[in-house]
């Protein structure tokens, strides 16, 4: 489409294309993911949950939670929070960065491919919300645990918040459009 041309549809008129709309919102989602890569560290090295039982607290960090379950041999569990919590989360931010700010970098079919993984990978970034909510109702059964949010909980949820709105403010459109030197 020529510069300074506008799309519109046949039938009812309205516009299609807006380029500065597009750079707009791809500027939004970049300061989204920005935000949440600089939250992210907090958000698995900080306590998420303190386990007090019987008098005795313990402090669990989503990576600490996840190598312990490995290093204990609960592979399943251990493999699925350290993947949908600690590593699909900065694979899509890092993945969502370098398609908007790095577009010079990649080839068109790069950038496509890229961003089909990251939609793929949004659809596994609430099971490990998911399997703590399991854990802690499995964990509560008793009244022999007492379960609490740590200061990490926060961190985590604004990563997760900066994330969803750094992937619904990105117009895939953008991926396509030439830069304009």
């Amino acid at each position: 489409m020529p510069l300074g041309s506008r799309a519109s549809c046949a039938r009812c008129g309205s516009s299609m294309s807006r380029p500065g709309r597009r750079a707009t919102s791809n500027r939004r989602a970049v300061a989204a993911a920005l935000a949440a890569l600089i939250l992210y560290p907090f958000a698995i090295s900080m306590p998420i949950m303190r386990l007090e039982r019987f008098g005795n607290f313990k402090d669990a960090s989503i990576w600490t939670g996840s190598v312990g379950m490995l290093e204990r041999g609960e592979i399943f569990v251990g493999t699925v929070v350290l993947l949908c919590s600690v590593i699909i989360p900065f694979l899509k931010l890092v993945g969502l960065l370098s398609i908007t700010v790095g577009r010079r970098l990649l080839t068109k079919r790069h950038r496509a491919l890229t961003y089909r993984v990251i939609e793929w990978t949004g659809r596994w970034g609430m099971l490990d919300v998911l399997l703590i909510a399991i854990v802690v109702a499995w964990i509560k059964i008793g009244d022999v645990v007492e379960v609490s949010a740590g200061p990490a909980a926060l961190a985590f949820t604004a990563v997760v918040l900066m994330s969803l709105l750094a992937s619904a403010w990105f117009d895939p459109h953008a991926l396509w459009e030439e830069e304009s030197s």
